[in-house]
């Protein structure tokens, strides 16, 4: 049996901060970029990406439950840092291409 999926809508909590980010939010996304990344080669994210008009972005990846999804989505360095509001929301993927 596969692990479930989950699917974590991300926000900035600042107005302008995709188009005109400070030095130090510019280094926090890195590192936000960096965990999606690791997170990606090593299996728990499905797909990671933002929206071309800078409204929000989606995180969809497997963990083992509600408890392991939240601490993952608690501990991306922009959650933590306070530069992205997330919200979990439990998911089923129905359909999936290549």
């Amino acid at each position: 049996m596969s692990m479930p999926e989950y699917l974590y809508l991300t926000n900035p909590l600042r107005e302008g901060l995709f188009e005109q980010p400070t030095p130090e939010e510019a280094a926090i996304m890195e590192e936000h970029f960096q965990y999606l990344k690791k997170a990606t080669e090593t299996g728990p994210v499905i797909l990671a990406g933002t929206c071309l008009d800078d409204t929000f972005g989606i995180v969809v990846f497997h963990a083992e439950g509600e408890e392991v999804a939240r601490a993952f989505m608690f501990n991306d360095p922009a959650v933590q840092k306070n530069v992205i509001m997330s919200e979990l929301h439990p998911l089923r993927i129905s359909l999936k291409g290549q």
